[in-house]
């Protein structure tokens, strides 16, 4: 009896343990930048899969990605209830199926871990890593991909950062990871000559990152500065897609722009206004001839359908004295489109959102031009694929980001998508320009800083210059695929050496 009673309670601490240490990830990021608590996070996962079975291993790393998302990404439930009117406990319901799926992806990891790599040659030290680093991929494109919470993203300020423009984000969770191995090494190793070998290893990655910060990668051109103009409306989501709202709208617009006319760029956010392009011409027109009369190119997000074509998009488009339409092609799951469409739509509330079946666009698009300089477009969700910013960003002299972060409120989540666009400037040696409904809009320099920004929930305009650099990164030259190579077969290898081994020793 007692010795059941001690079991279960055992199995409580373990469980807590595990959703605590989750939660740790979420505190290393955006807004409360305590990096440490991602490494912590990381050293308690392998001391929880420590001389457990794989079935220990999966719950165990379940329940440690049930902390992570649960505290990181349940700023879901706003767009379900608060944007969706779905009822509070519907809402609660839905916010939990959708962490507790995401949190399986943790679960599989460490089952992996303990039934293919532990005990393999380097197993901690830097097995653990290439699985954190492999999933984090995995995370990117499955079920069209969540690539949220990232290790990496909370050392966009620390000497970490400087290995981002040479292996982008997922070479920051490598090697957080790896110092995460390394201390429980060297505490597992304490008193042996091993220690310090444990010990060197982070502190040379991190010094050599360090060394980086200070390599320019790209040139400033600093003859072409351009002066940017950022309207932010805060315009409630509840009155976007109100027919009684439209004409306000417009004239909000319409007078917030009219003193930033002689800018080299004024843009407005995602789906400004809230009518197709084609159906916006009487508003718009006169807006590009204004605009183009003063040199100026405006910028904006607004959704586009094509006469010919039953299909529609979200985009964003250049009038004025720039020119060209891009159409998002990374969409939000139930906000964008829906999938299994036929036997969700109409079910509630949230599966009927305004303007929810958006087809994505084309690969390969060209980039918007302002003036004489290429700016590269990304929409929303799609600044948080590393990959996806890299293709177009080293041969653009500018990055634009729209979006309208409202559907997630006063939650983390705009503050964390903000400190991604940060990493995808960082990564790519360009200034990036971040245009938001309601905040937070941001000027981003080539290293990741924040120029200028905006407080959130406020109606206001940000004036800037942006400085166009040419040249390419390593990253912006190869992207993730070294990396994620390099680390598949180094796991093989770790495979290939242990077989090897038990040979010999038969």
């Amino acid at each position: 009896m007692t010795a059941n009673v001690n079991t279960r309670y055992g199995s409580l601490l373990i469980a807590i343990a595990a959703l605590a240490s989750g939660s740790g990830v979420t505190l290393s990021l955006a807004p409360i930048n305590f990096w440490p608590a991602g490494i912590i996070s990381c050293i308690a996962l392998l001391y929880l899969l420590h001389q457990c079975s794989t079935k220990q291993a999966f719950w165990r790393g379940w329940l440690f990605g049930l902390g992570v998302f649960g505290t990181g990404v349940s700023w879901v439930y706003v767009s379900i209830h608060v944007h969706g009117n779905t009822n509070i406990p519907l809402a609660i319901l839905l916010t939990c199926i959708f962490c507790a799926g995401l949190a399986l992806l943790h679960g599989l990891l460490a089952w992996c871990y303990v039934r293919f790599v532990r005990g393999l040659p380097g197993d901690i030290l830097i097995g653990m890593p290439i699985l954190w680093v492999l999933f984090e991929w995995l995370r990117s494109w499955l079920l069209t991909g969540f690539p949220w919470l990232y290790l990496g993203y909370a050392h966009i300020d620390t000497w970490l950062a400087g290995w981002a423009p040479v292996l982008g984000i997922y070479g920051l969770s490598l090697f957080c990871s790896i110092t995460a191995s390394c201390i429980y090494l060297a505490w597992h190793h304490r008193g042996s000559t091993r220690q310090l070998t444990y010990a060197l290893i982070p502190l040379g990655v991190w010094l050599l990152g360090a060394q980086l910060k200070s390599v320019e990668w790209v040139e400033s051109q600093s003859e072409k500065t351009v002066s940017v103009a950022i309207y932010q409306p805060n315009i409630p989501q509840e009155h976007k897609w109100d027919r009684a709202w439209y004409q306000p709208i417009l004239e909000q617009y319409q007078t917030a722009t009219e003193p930033l006319y002689g800018q080299d760029i004024v843009i407005w956010p995602e789906s400004a206004i809230p009518n197709f392009y084609q159906r916006s011409r009487s508003f718009l027109d006169p807006i590009a001839q204004r605009s183009g009369d003063t040199g100026t190119t405006l910028i904006t997000g607004i959704p586009f359908r094509a006469d010919d074509s039953d299909a529609y998009f979200n985009s964003i488009v250049a009038l004025g004295a720039g020119e060209g339409a891009y159409h998002k092609q990374r969409l939000v799951p139930f906000g964008e489109y829906l999938p299994l469409e036929k036997q969700l739509r109409g079910l509630i509330s949230f599966f009927d959102l305004p303007m929810s079946s958006f087809s994505p666009g084309l690969p390969n698009q060209a980039f918007l031009r302002a003036g004489k300089h290429k700016v590269a477009p990304y929409i929303c969700y799609e600044v948080v694929y590393p990959d996806l910013v890299a293709k177009k960003a080293s041969s653009a002299d500018i990055l634009i980001t729209i979006s309208n972060d409202s559907w997630f409120g006063s939650s983390l989540g705009p503050l964390q998508h903000l400190q991604m666009a940060q990493m995808r400037a960082l990564e790519n040696g360009r200034y990036m320009i971040r245009a938001t409904n309601n905040g937070i809009s941001a000027i981003i320099d080539h290293q990741g800083r924040l120029i200028k920004q905006t407080p959130q929930f406020v109606e206001t305009t940000l004036q800037s210059e942006v400085v166009v650099m040419s040249g390419r990164t390593p990253f912006g030259y190869f992207g993730s695929t070294p990396l994620l190579l390099a680390c598949a077969l180094v796991l093989g290898l770790m495979a290939v050496a242990k077989r090897l081994g038990r040979r010999a020793d038969s």
